[in-house]
């Protein structure tokens, strides 16, 4: 039996990849083809698990990374949205990463031989000198502990160029919407790049995971609070950094922001995708989005292509990855008192809608969102489902609580 959004998440984890030919037929016959490697999935029940014996045996199942770091500088960007927390849990629990996944990772990469290994996050960086340590400190982090997790670590907030001029990174694949990104040189000093995010519900794109991780990377110091320029294009990227192709294109923010999600991760591509999923929040990024609530699926997704990695991770998360604007999660609840009634679609203030940045990817060659042409390794992704939509569902307020 269907649900509301027209499909069944068992059914269509079967099928994956024949139900979608009717959009894929849909591409042009020129498009390039889009790549696709190993992913490995593993059920992981707390933190206090060995994750430094889990993530060798998941960088293993996806057929290693020690050629790649040995001896190199490996950057790591993590995900620390926001500085609320849910009652009982950490930032880390919920919406951030966790802290014992961040040394878990780091510890690896030591043992693989890195030379350096630099940890990266806009930390509200606009004021002069700060330093990403002072946030992870006032989250709870164990930053000595992660520090001593291998020879060199070092951290940095990237949200300004810190002292050294910010290096242009042109999109290598074909650009939707900016052609190239002033961004911190640390995104461009490095020699494996990791992307090490939350595997959650996002209030404005439907999910977050590897490639939404990416848009902390732009600096706010340069592009301002981000939402006036990359969500809703109201303002342009001031002089001297690249501008839009077309300033006149679509200025709906679930038309934009995703085409700008993968212009990102076509200027800085992502070596390594890593996804903390053990605990999440499902209904939004945070405990500021209406409706957000932590969550305990238990799972870890690791790949080296971002688009198959976010794939596999969606389908734990019981959605479809090949799903449309009108399907769950990009049909996003926000009700006409959240959002400006200018940006929501005419015919609907209720709802408000994304296109699949997945798909944005996979059509400019970036990687592949079929599940039939990905190699799932470790836990089979029907035994690691946890549905996020149905435990949202379940646990959505009517309306905002009263002050």
């Amino acid at each position: 039996m269907k649900d509301a959004h027209g499909f069944s998440r068992r059914d269509w984890l079967a099928t994956a990849g024949i139900a979608a030919g009717a959009l894929a037929a849909k591409r042009s016959q020129a498009a390039p083809q889009a790549a696709t490697a190993p992913v490995s999935v593993a059920k992981v029940p707390s933190y206090d698990e060995d994750l430094v014996a889990q993530f060798q045996k998941m960088f293993d199942q996806i057929g290693g990374v020690g050629s790649q770091v040995q001896g190199k500088t490996v950057a790591i960007k993590v995900n620390l949205t926001g500085g609320n927390r849910f009652d009982g849990y950490t930032a880390g629990d919920t919406h951030w990463v966790h802290p014992k996944v961040v040394g878990a990772v780091t510890a690896v990469f030591g043992k693989l031989g890195a030379r350096r290994i630099r940890i990266l996050e806009s930390a509200n960086g606009r004021r002069p000198n700060a330093k990403l340590e002072d946030k992870l400190l006032s989250g709870g982090w164990d930053v000595a502990a992660i520090k001593n997790a291998a020879p060199v670590v070092e951290f940095e907030d990237t949200d300004g160029p810190q002292g050294n001029p910010y290096s242009t990174l042109k999109v290598a694949n074909k650009p939707y919407i900016f052609p190239a990104f002033n961004l911190n040189r640390s995104y461009e000093d490095c020699d494996f790049f990791v992307s090490l995010g939350k595997m959650k519900n996002h209030e404005e794109m439907g999910v977050t995971m590897s490639i939404k991780n990416m848009f902390g990377v732009t600096p706010t110091a340069l592009y301002g609070g981000r939402e006036p320029m990359f969500h809703y294009g109201q303002k342009q990227a001031p002089s001297g950094a690249p501008q839009e192709l077309d300033p006149k294109s679509n200025r709906y923010e679930g038309w934009r922001l995703p085409r700008i999600l993968v212009d990102i991760i076509g200027a800085r591509p992502i070596d390594l995708a890593i996804l903390d999923g053990i605990v999440s929040t499902c209904g939004g990024e945070g405990p500021w989005v209406l409706g957000a609530r932590p969550i305990k699926p238990g799972i870890l997704v690791v790949g080296r292509n971002c688009v198959s990695t976010d794939a596999v991770a969606m389908a734990t998360m019981g959605y479809n990855p090949r799903a449309g604007r009108h399907e769950a999660p990009y049909r996003l609840y926000k009700g006409p008192d959240n959002h400006p009634k200018d940006q929501l679609t005419p015919s609907d203030e209720t709802f408000q809608y994304a296109d699949n940045m997945m798909l944005l990817a996979e059509a400019v060659g970036i990687g592949s969102a079929d599940l039939s042409k990905i190699d799932v390794r470790g836990v089979a992704i029907r035994d690691a489902i946890f549905d996020f939509e149905a435990f949202w569902k379940n646990q959505m307020p009517k309306e905002k609580p009263k002050a």
